[in-house]
Formats: structure tokens, C-alpha cells, sequence
């Protein structure tokens, strides 16, 4: 139950073609679970998962109409996984008042290949475009684990506002948003 069967592309100069697929469970469980149980992918919470419970969670993902999980490649090598959601359907949306046009979104960028200056900010840029194509949406919102120094820096640096602290069933997580106008600005 994909929320789009297509590809999305962009050329980022001087950083290559980035495209965004919706993952398909089943091809791409082994390239995920090798990422989700590495120490540094800690916060993604799936670190003790096996290979088929990886699988079950993004079939899962799959059949739903409000969540959605995409693979990131830059010139055809996967390069980081997204996942989408409607906060109202979301734990998330118990913890701060949803929006119309509020967005989720997780990040997990896969294990460095390169210790490339500005490339999780390519990334990044490219997947809140994406995000933003849809003119229905107004606001992203993300929720990392409050302990996650590094990609709550990132997105403060990427513009985003943080919110409060909030008490999701696997972690407190800082709330934070990025409005259409303050990303379109920053373009």
C-alpha cells in the first residue's frame, strides 16, 4: 500500500543525483537491518531486532495509508532511509497539537562511505523538498531522542525550531518543526 510507486530524483550540484524510493520490505530488509543494528544507529530503537522482525516492521509500514518508509540513493548507492507519517495517526500527535498540513518524519543516514563536508545537509535538503513538493503540507515535524545531541544540532542547523520535550512509549524525544516558509526561505 504505497503511498507512491515512483522514483524521486534531483541533481544537487556538486553533490550528485540523490533519488527517493519507497522501500519494498522484502528487497530491501537486508540492506536496512544491517544499518538499524549497527551502534551507531542506536536512536532508530531497532539495534536487538532480528532480519524478519526488521522485515514484519516494514511490511507493516507498507500496508498502511499514514506511515511511509523511503531508501535515499545518491548516483545509485543507498545512502539513508526516511520514513514519513501523519502525526494525527502517529503516537507523536497525543503529544502536541497537531496541525492541518503538520508532517513526520524520521532520519537515519547509513554508514559513512566518505567523511564528505555538507552531506547529510545534501541529503537532508533534498528529502524536505520532497517532503514540501506536496503542497498540502505546511509543516514538517520530527521527534529525535532527547539524547541525540548530534541530530537535533543538525536540525537546528537545517532550521528547524525546537520544541518541547515529549514522552513517546520508546524514548522522550525533543519536538521539532520546520515550517514551508522557513524552508522556501532558505532556498
Amino acid at each position: 500500500m504505497r503511498e507512491a510507486t515512483s522514483t524521486y530524483g534531483q541533481d544537487v550540484d556538486g553533490f550528485g543525483r540523490v533519488t527517493i524510493r519507497p522501500v519494498d520490505p522484502d528487497t530491501d530488509v537486508d540492506l536496512i537491518h544491517g544499518w538499524v543494528s549497527e551502534e551507531r544507529a542506536r536512536f532508530w530503537g531497532m539495534r536487538d531486532a532480528g532480519r524478519e522482525r526488521v522485515a514484519e516492521i516494514y511490511r507493516y509500514l507498507d500496508s498502511l495509508t499514514t506511515h511511509h518508509a523511503w531508501l535515499v540513493h545518491r548516483d545509485g548507492v543507498p545512502v539513508a532511509l526516511f520514513q514519513t507519517y501523519e502525526p494525527a495517526a502517529d503516537p507523536v500527535g497525543q503529544c502536541y497539537d497537531v496541525r492541518p498540513g503538520d508532517h513526520g518524519a524520521h532520519l537515519l543516514i547509513g554508514p559513512p562511505t566518505t567523511t564528505e563536508r555538507g552531506f547529510t545537509g545534501a541529503l537532508l535538503d533534498v528529502f524536505l523538498g520532497f517532503v514540501f513538493a506536496d503542497p498540502l503540507r505546511r509543516r514538517i515535524v520530527m521527534e529525535p531522542d532527547a539524547r541525540n545531541d548530534k541530530a537535533v544540532d543538525r536540525l537546528l542547523r537545517t532550521g528547524f525550531v525546537a520544541g518541547p520535550l515529549i514522552d513517546l512509549p520508546e524514548k522522550r524525544a525533543r519536538l521539532m518543526f520546520l515550517d514551508r516558509e522557513s524552508f522556501e526561505a532558505r532556498r
